[in-house]
C-alpha cells in the first residue's frame, strides 16, 4: 500500500512566483505532494490567479463584507478553519506578508515552515536587501524556518547564499536571491517529505535547540 501524500496548504500575499514553482515541480512529479489550498490576504495577489489556474481550492481574506479591510484577529480565524478543513499536513508562508501571532501559530494543527530573504539570524525582518547592501555584508541569501510566535527567530532548515556583488542595488539582489528562493523552497518540501528534515516535533522547536541543520544549498551565482 502506497504512503499518504503530504497535503500543504500555501500562504500567499503577492504574486506567487515561488507558490508557481511549486505547483510546477507537482505537476513535473518532482514533488510528491497534494496541494490542497491556497490563502491570501490580498484580493489582488496574482498569486490567486496562478492557483485557479491549476485547479487548487482559493481562500482571499482580505475584507469583510462591508468593505473594511479584514482585521488580523479575524483573518486568523478563518484561515485556521479553512486550514483545518483541509486537514493540512504543513503550511508553506511563501511571501506571505503578515505577521500572525502567538495564538494562531500555536492553534495550527500542523507545522508551518516561512521563506525569508535573508541568511537568518542575520536581518530579520523587511528591507533585508538594502540592510545587508548598508552592512557591507559579502554574503546574502534566503533561509526556510520553521514559524515560531518570535518574528523570524524559528529553527532554521536549509539556506542558500550568493555572493554580494559590487555595485549590487537592493533591486539586482532581491532578483538574485529570487533564482535562490525558487530552489530552496521546493528543495525544502522534498526534504521533508523524504525524512531528511524532521517536522515532527516542530511545534515545540525552539531557535536555540540542537537540532542540527540538515543541509544547506550552496547556490552562488555567476
Amino acid at each position: 500500500m502506497s504512503q499518504a501524500r503530504m497535503k500543504v496548504a500555501v500562504l500567499v500575499s503577492g504574486s506567487g512566483s515561488n507558490l508557481q514553482v511549486i505547483i510546477d515541480r507537482v505537476k513535473s512529479g518532482d514533488l510528491e505532494i497534494d496541494l490542497v489550498g491556497v490563502i491570501s490576504n490580498r484580493e489582488d495577489a496574482y498569486a490567486i490567479t496562478r492557483a485557479k489556474e491549476a485547479g487548487i481550492p482559493v481562500a482571499v481574506l482580505s475584507h469583510v463584507p462591508n468593505g473594511k479591510r479584514m482585521s488580523i484577529s479575524t483573518f486568523e480565524k478563518h484561515a485556521l478553519e479553512q486550514i483545518q478543513q483541509w486537514s493540512a499536513d504543513l503550511v508553506v508562508l511563501a511571501g506571505f506578508m503578515r505577521v500572525l501571532s502567538a495564538q494562531f501559530i500555536h492553534s495550527v494543527p500542523c507545522p508551518m515552515i516561512n521563506l525569508h530573504p535573508s541568511l537568518l539570524p542575520n536581518y530579520k525582518g523587511l528591507d533585508t536587501h538594502q540592510r545587508v547592501l548598508r552592512s557591507g555584508d559579502n554574503r546574502h541569501g534566503c533561509s526556510v524556518h520553521l514559524v515560531t510566535a518570535e518574528l523570524d527567530a524559528g529553527q532554521v532548515l536549509t539556506q542558500a547564499w550568493l555572493s554580494v556583488r559590487t555595485g549590487d542595488s537592493a533591486e539586482t539582489l532581491a532578483k538574485r536571491v529570487q533564482v535562490l528562493e525558487h530552489q530552496l523552497v521546493p528543495f525544502t518540501i522534498d526534504l521533508i517529505i523524504k525524512g531528511v528534515i524532521s517536522i515532527q516535533d516542530a511545534k515545540t522547536a525552539k531557535s536555540s535547540s540542537m537540532m542540527p541543520l540538515p543541509l544547506k544549498l550552496w547556490l552562488d551565482q555567476p
